[in-house]
């Protein structure tokens, strides 16, 4: 890199001084500019995350966008795209917070943390001896990329039985794998937790819908089965979900991410009591974790060595 290349930090959403802050301390001879309009021709990378459409162009010497999240949907927002290799973020800090998430809002349904809550409120005591064990709950994970596959194996470690759908065939160790459509009825018909964590591209949106709650079994060790979204709000009809809760399709649910974000007030998920809602929390950016991996990438390139995570634009992850 030389001293006139610059890096286009392009976001919306996020302070971009935590962002330059971080850069200053760990790449102090890399400088970030937020607006290009003096220096486009300088710009070699550019950092984005739900960047304005039409930010990236006219931008004659861009090589590289990288991705400020494990997911690029928000990439693809903008019709006016360069056509350069766009990297997704690949870090063990953001599969560990993912994995963290997953395992939490897992043991808490499989150990019926939404029942003793809401005893707790009526100052109810009573358990239920009717507590399944581990070995006795299939969790199934939607989408076994690099997030998917690691919680996939901790929750193995915990002892329950994990089965996982992708849109290609994988192989995990102890983990019974399904693929393509035919694969996903076979995935579905067992399952007592639902996983999603896929990405968002136009064959999975809207994909945790009434036709797939149709395709669940009525009955498990925690009644009918829960469904977790920790991947993309584009992912789920929000009305179907409401109306599986209330046919009793789904027995409970937690939605980190929603079509709309913030969740507007007048949502009837806020006050369901089968629903858990967090904040799009799962697994934040981390600046302090995310720039040194970026940094890393960029400086492998710059030796001639191949970028990694390179996302397939065709198919949009």
């Amino acid at each position: 890199m030389t001293s006139e290349d610059k890096i286009l930090l392009a976001l919306t959403g996020w302070d971009p001084d935590v962002w330059q802050a971080e850069f200053s301390k760990t790449a102090p001879n890399r400088q970030l500019v937020v607006d290009p309009d003096s220096d486009r021709a300088n710009i070699r990378y550019a950092l984005v995350w739900k960047q304005k459409p039409g930010s990236l162009q006219n931008l004659p010497n861009l090589e590289v966008i990288f991705s400020l999240g494990a997911g690029v949907d928000h990439v693809f927002h903008d019709p006016h795209i360069p056509d350069v290799p766009i990297v997704r973020i690949v870090s063990p800090d953001l599969t560990m917070r993912m994995s963290e998430y997953v395992v939490w809002q897992v043991l808490d349904h499989h150990r019926l943390g939404l029942r003793y809550r809401q005893q707790q409120s009526q100052r109810i005591w009573h358990e239920d001896r009717r507590q399944a064990a581990a070995h006795e709950v299939t969790v199934g994970i939607l989408g076994l990329g690099v997030l998917g596959r690691d919680a996939a194996q901790k929750l193995r470690m915990l002892g329950f039985r994990v089965s996982g759908w992708s849109r290609r065939l994988q192989t995990i160790e102890g983990v019974t794998t399904h693929y393509g459509q035919d694969g996903l009825k076979d995935f579905l018909k067992d399952v007592d937790i639902i996983v999603c964590l896929l990405p968002l591209t136009p064959d999975t949106r809207n994909i945790l819908s009434m036709s797939m709650f149709a395709q669940l079994k009525s009955e498990g060790p925690l009644g009918a089965p829960v469904l977790i979204n920790a991947g993309r709000g584009g992912l789920q009809n929000e009305v179907d979900i409401v109306a599986a809760l209330e046919r009793g399709m789904l027995s409970a649910v937690t939605l980190d991410v929603f079509n709309q974000e913030p969740l507007p007030k007048d949502s009837p998920l806020w006050k369901h009591p089968q629903v858990v809602i967090t904040p799009h929390a799962a697994a934040s950016s981390s600046p302090q974790a995310l720039v040194p991996e970026i940094v890393a990438q960029m400086e492998a390139y710059e030796r001639g060595e191949k970028l990694r995570n390179i996302v397939d634009k065709a198919a949009q992850y």
